[in-house]
């Protein structure tokens, strides 16, 4: 299999620098390319010349964010023409610098001459196109801002525009002349609609609408609920995660079930009709509406009921109470229906091309129903808090009912209800004097944040107990993720919650875009992801988001695959060689540096950095590593040195200064030390290059064992010398070779001085050995009556004075 693949690698590898270089080589696929990256550039040059003809005639805010969009599509697809032309250009100027430069006095072949004249006029072209592809990169660009700009202006006008106030008469009087002309315009749309709806029918049957309203109503309610059942009976089984990620996982279930599916239920009932003419012109804007109101009126909805959850308080996912749950549902239906209603009445008014003081009226009733839907809502909290609190009596003077799911109390909560009591006197401040465009604009804006807020908090608690489940080593995934790749727990675990942090960071962004959407600069959030796509420029490096996952994917890759290399040596290959454990060790130590500065090269080339870029980055990091890592860089030489000399090695027992040990591990940097109370002693590299070090154990050395002792001048020195001799051959630890000695040292005042000598096969045994024998000899010489001496001991006992012994000799009934 091994082989196969290896094969199937060579062949594709192969294939793959065939096809370059046949690109490279033939002039004609390099032409036919060129010529495409042309025409996609004069196409972006001529949508862009029609933006700007058509911003002459421009008002409405729906037009300029489309012109605004054109400008951008064209900024990206002059950017894309320009960075596939460079590698081209790239390539001619390889071509042209192989040919050299120009003979003296022109004297060349007429093949070269003619080679090198096209290859001139191929530079100059591609040139030129790439110079008009950034400099149309650049029009684009600020063609988009100041398109933004006119609809920030147009935006701000809108916003501060005012009518009459809704307590003026007046206001009432003008609606009430223009309400049976705005009619009339309803009426006219609605004949229109149905003379569509009629005509198609006519032709094409009623098949095709039937069908796609059969489709609408599965997706609706067959679909969703029998989706719903299964998303919460899985969540209940014993096959689901255990912990928080039960109810975050449901809940974005629930969410992205109760959003899509009545909003595709909306798109395939307006497509179905589209597809047989059965919407008329000036209506197609309305179905548009109406499929966008559909989506916006299903994610109120859904996003209240996965977070409030009222009829299972123990999936709930806010700080909400069985008491205040089903209300503020309740509340969050009206708020879907008023979106929904106002952004469909919002479309119709548009087509029919009612009146103005028409527009104000509605914007007036929509921005006060909100007004009440908040009111309501922050009566509902405020019972809450008071329930939180501890408050004797409720609203109505009642004593509260216990509620059944005790929360606790929430800083967002209160927040939340101080902002909407800001939100409520602001609307009616504004609606009051007349600002209705404003009034409207801040209630919708307070429903959309809190409904953006509250689905980007439920999906950052998704990621967060996604990635920490996922990565556990309690998770089947997480065991297996750890077993393919060889990390520890606390190395995979750090994984997940990196990967948590990042996707939240994301999600707070991709929030913070939705907040701002409302504004009316969707188009410059647009254009940031535009130019984050398209790289930043670090240097003389332009790093870019796909590279950025190329080079994170490549270094796990790196090591894991280097990491599998370094297994297999140690625990497959170096134990059938009959290398010993120290050089087993250098060779595993020096395979792991290798393996990693081999894969941070692999993933910097994945970056786009090229060597010649780390060269001058190295260059420029010398004096600073001279200066200030001069330790660490001489502590990095001395192990590079220590595990190719091994002066000493893994499992040798050294001895620096009064400190002794087992060398336990050795790294580039420093060498850990065991000593025999099991602590560990680190130690630089560069001591045991430049100090002096004692390798007990080196070359495999004899440990000896040395007992000096003293006997009286009358012993038997050669039955004393035959019972020592006799105490090293009992001891199995005892070499036979070289033999057990023993010497007379010298000979004191009334004793012998001896001192015998014994070897074993370690250094390490010593110790233990020495006690053993220390222990026979002092019962065999006490069994056989031969005395050991130690040197005298001399006390000086000083005599008590006279009178302190005649009050001993009195007595203790005779005190002094």
């Amino acid at each position: 299999m091994r082989i196969c693949c290896t094969h199937l690698l060579r062949w594709l590898l192969a294939l793959h620098l065939g096809i370059g270089l046949a690109f490279a080589a033939d002039p004609a696929i390099m032409g036919d390319a060129q010529a495409g990256l042309q025409d996609q550039i004069q196409s972006a040059s001529a949508a862009l010349d029609q933006v700007h003809q058509s911003l002459d005639d421009a008002d409405a805010p729906e037009t300029l964010q489309t012109l605004s969009e054109n400008a951008l599509k064209a900024k990206r697809d002059a950017d894309a023409a320009v960075a596939a032309l460079e590698p081209l250009l790239k390539q001619i100027d390889a071509r042209i610098a192989q040919l050299g430069p120009v003979a003296p006095g022109g004297d060349e072949g007429s093949d070269i001459k003619q080679q090198r004249k096209e290859l001139d006029q191929r530079h100059n072209d591609l040139d030129s196109a790439i110079k008009r592809g950034k400099l149309l990169s650049v029009e684009a660009a600020q063609t988009s801002d100041s398109i933004e700009k006119m609809r920030t202006q147009q935006f701000n006008e809108q916003i501060a525009s005012k009518a009459a106030s809704p307590l003026s008469p007046a206001l009432w009087q003008q609606f009430a002349r223009q309400l049976p002309a705005d009619l009339l315009r309803i009426q006219a749309l609605a004949r229109q609609g149905r003379a569509s709806l009629d005509a198609a029918i006519a032709k094409n049957g009623w098949s095709t609408p039937l069908w796609g309203l059969a489709l609408a109503l599965f997706l609706l309610f067959p679909l969703r609920m029998g989706l719903r059942h299964l998303g919460r009976r899985y969540a209940a089984s014993d096959r689901a995660p255990d912990g928080r990620l039960r109810r975050t996982g449901l809940a974005v279930w629930l969410l992205l079930v109760g959003t899509l599916l009545p909003g595709l239920a909306s798109l395939v009932l307006v497509e179905a009709l589209r597809s047989v003419d059965a919407i008329a012109p000036r209506l197609q804007s309305v179905a548009d509406a109406f499929v966008k109101a559909s989506f916006v009126a299903a994610f109120f909805l859904s996003i209240s009921a996965c977070l409030l959850v009222p009829r299972r308080p123990s999936w709930r996912l806010l700080s909400i109470d069985d008491l205040a749950a089903p209300a503020l549902v309740r509340y969050a239906w009206g708020a879907a229906a008023l979106a929904w209603s106002a952004m469909l009445l919002n479309a119709i008014d548009v087509a029919a091309r009612t009146s103005a003081v028409s527009t104000v009226a509605l914007d007036g009733l929509i921005a006060l129903t909100y007004v009440g839907l908040i009111m309501a809502s922050l009566v509902t909290l405020n019972r809450q808090r008071h329930r939180a609190q501890g408050t004797p009596k409720d609203g109505d003077g009642s004593h509260p009912p216990e509620a059944g799911h005790p929360v606790q109390r929430s800083g967002w909560l209160t927040l939340a209800w101080l902002g909407g009591h800001l939100t409520v006197l602001t609307a009616w401040i504004a609606t009051l004097l007349g600002y209705l465009n404003f009034s409207v604009f801040v209630t919708t804006q307070l429903v959309w944040m809190t409904v953006v807020v509250l689905a980007t908090s439920l999906l950052m608690k998704f990621a967060d107990d996604f990635f920490l489940w996922f990565f556990s080593p309690d998770s089947r995934t997480g065991r297996g993720f750890q077993l393919a790749t060889r990390l520890s727990t606390a190395r995979v675990e750090q994984i997940g919650v990196l990967l948590s942090a990042l996707v939240r960071i994301c999600l707070l962004l991709l929030g913070a875009a939705g907040v701002t959407a409302t504004f009316g600069n969707s188009s410059i959030l647009l254009g940031w992801f535009d130019t984050l796509s398209g790289g930043l420029t670090i240097g003389g490096a332009v790093l870019k988001p796909i590279a950025v996952v190329r080079a994170v994917i490549v270094l796990v890759a790196g090591l894991t695959l280097f990491r599998t290399l370094q297994h297999w040596l140690v625990e497959t290959y170096l134990p059938k060689t009959e290398l010993d454990i120290g050089a087993r060790n250098s060779i595993s130590t020096v395979a792991r540096y290798v393996g990693i500065i081999l894969s941070a090269l692999w993933t910097l080339a994945a970056l786009g950095l090229g060597f010649e870029k780390l060269a001058l980055l190295a260059s420029a990091l010398s004096v600073g590593i001279g200066f200030g890592l001069q330790a660490i860089t001489q502590n990095f030489v001395s192990g590079l040195i220590l595990l190719a000399e091994r002066p000493v090695k893994l499992g040798d027992r050294v001895r620096i200064g009064d400190m002794e040990g087992n060398i336990n591990r050795i790294s580039v940097r420093a060498t850990e030390i065991q000593t025999d109370d099991k602590a560990t002693l680190i130690v630089p590299n560069s001591e045991l290059i430049t100090k002096a070090v004692r390798n007990i154990t080196m070359d495999n050395a004899l440990g000896r064992i040395a007992m000096p002792f003293a006997v009286p001048l009358s012993t038997d020195i050669v039955q004393l010398k035959e019972l020592v001799l006799d105490i090293y051959a009992q001891h199995e630890a005892v070499l036979k070779d070289p033999a057990p000695s023993m010497y007379v040292d010298s000979l004191g005042g009334s004793t012998i001085n001896i001192t015998s000598f014994g070897y074993v096969s370690s250094p390490r045994n010593v110790y233990g050995t020495r006690s053993d024998l220390l222990f026979a000899l002092l019962q065999r010489t006490a069994a056989q009556g031969i005395a050991l001496v130690s040197p005298t001991d001399i006390r000086v006992i000083q005599a008590p004075p006279p009178g302190a012994a005649a009050s001993a000799a009195q007595g203790p009934e005779h005190p002094a």
